[in-house]
């Protein structure tokens, strides 16, 4: 199943946090695009694993994608070894991605650096001939990314560069939202057993806005989602640099 872009992300609603605009963008301008979940968010606070997976399918159909699959790591434990790296091998070559967009280099959550460099080696090593995978039951041929993105999620980073995602931001939204078990939800049962955490407060989402207003303002755009890469990025024509 060949996308333009794949949107990874360690935690169901990382990649809607971080690059749902960007998603929604490229779609727009006539991109494919595709979700992979690397664990199902076991370890939140409030919510279930079934409840998680129901919020990231209707997330999903905001955004617009192809598919979205979950490789179920172990939430909080997985680790950057052969068996995880052949679990995401395999999903890179099923989906063939000319883009990846990746967790964050470094976090608040360690599972989001950890789970960077986990995409980064498996980027690489997809593109080795002499590893070998198979997707419900099929060998797959080698395939390694054009190009390999990281968003930026909850510590500020100086980004490489940076999407406008004006015209899609309370689409965003919308799909961060989808995950009502894990951010602000006024029809929320107060009564509810569940902890409040730091991303259940309604600042949250004025936060949310605020790092997208503050990524888009030097650009020129009301809202932007930022991004850093590994290596140098080009143009093959200054006209298209902003």
């Amino acid at each position: 199943m060949k996308v333009d872009i794949l949107a990874i992300g360690v935690h169901p609603d990382d990649v809607e946090l971080g690059c749902g605009g960007t998603l929604l963008a490229q779609k727009q301008q006539g991109s494919s695009t595709a979700i992979v979940d690397l664990t199902q968010g076991e370890l939140g606070t409030r919510g279930t694993p079934a409840l998680r997976l129901q919020e990231a399918e209707a997330a999903g159909k905001i955004l617009g994608v192809e598919k979205r699959i979950n490789l179920k790591m172990a939430d909080g434990f997985f680790a950057n070894d052969r068996a995880n790296q052949l679990k995401l091998i395999a999903a890179i070559r099923f989906f063939q991605p000319d883009i990846i967009l990746g967790n964050a280099k470094y976090d608040r959550h360690p599972d989001h650096g950890r789970a960077a460099k986990l995409i980064y080696d498996a980027c690489f090593l997809s593109g080795l001939a002499k590893i070998e995978t198979e997707w419900e039951g099929e060998q797959q041929g080698k395939w390694r990314p054009r190009m390999l993105l990281n968003y930026i999620q909850d510590r500020y980073m100086k980004p490489e560069i940076v999407v406008d995602i004006s015209d899609y931001y309370e689409q965003k939204l919308a799909a961060v939202q989808a995950f009502s078990s894990q951010f602000f939800d006024p029809n929320y049962d107060p009564n509810s057993e569940e902890e409040p955490t730091y991303i259940s407060s309604p600042v949250f989402l004025d936060n949310l806005a605020s790092r997208a207003m503050e990524l888009g303002r030097p650009m020129g755009f009301t809202y932007g989602e930022g991004f850093t890469s590994y290596r140098l990025l080009g143009t093959k024509n200054l006209n298209s640099i902003i």
